[in-house]
């Protein structure tokens, strides 16, 4: 029997090659000398979280004595991929902002708005460069931002008392429940902590005079 395959092998040869296969996220831009610049549109990314007048990080001496919020945005893929696993993907970015806190602008009498910019820190995951997989860099007026050295302060608190994966997850509402749930939390925090820090135990209710019995 014989077959006739030309015009097949003609369809076959028609046909568009597939799309190459993804080869994970783009590699992060860092400039010659190995600095960071600051992602202009940080801003527009997810917002985690804001705390005031905490004291952990590098930037508290230069906030001592003056109130300051520390707001916190991370790049939208890394946190869609967190709400998907509970782990942050490679080539996550964290952006720490502080900003001082006005006491009296405009018509305000009482508590605090936030004002200028007192510092910025990013934290970002990249396990190809860095030994421990993430590093901080201080960004300068100049938009860059400088690697922090290992053994500064940040890295050892961060791993010893972050939440998930050297982050201060315990610090984002939002979060957290999402790595209680996919069981991510890092052993040092359980520890610290045990499994269910934020949930309260259950009020007991206390004898009212006036209830009737």
């Amino acid at each position: 029997m014989k077959f006739f395959a030309g015009p097949l092998l003609a369809l076959v040869t028609l046909l568009p090659a597939p799309p190459p296969a993804p080869h994970g996220p783009a590699p992060l831009p860092y400039t010659a000398d190995g600095s960071f610049p600051l992602p202009k549109n940080y801003r527009e990314w997810i917002f985690l979280s804001s705390g005031i007048d905490m004291v952990y990080g590098p930037k508290a001496s230069e906030t001592t004595g003056h109130s300051a919020f520390d707001n916190v945005f991370v790049n939208p893929d890394a946190y869609a991929s967190f709400l998907r696993t509970g782990a942050w993907p490679d080539k996550t970015v964290l952006v720490l902002e502080i900003r001082a806190a006005d006491t009296k602008p405009s018509i305000n009498h009482g508590g605090h708005s936030q004002g200028g910019i007192n510092g910025i820190e990013i934290h970002l995951k990249d396990a190809a460069r860095f030994p421990g997989k993430w590093a901080f860099f201080d960004v300068k007026p100049s938009g860059l931002g400088t690697l922090i050295p290992q053994p500064a302060t940040c890295y050892t608190c961060h791993t010893e008392h972050a939440a998930v994966d050297t982050t201060f997850v315990q610090f984002y509402p939002t979060l957290l429940p999402v790595a209680r749930s996919k069981a991510t939390l890092s052993p040092a925090y359980l520890k610290e902590f045990g499994p269910d820090p934020i949930s309260p135990p259950p009020p007991t209710k206390s004898p009212n005079p006036l209830s009737p019995p």
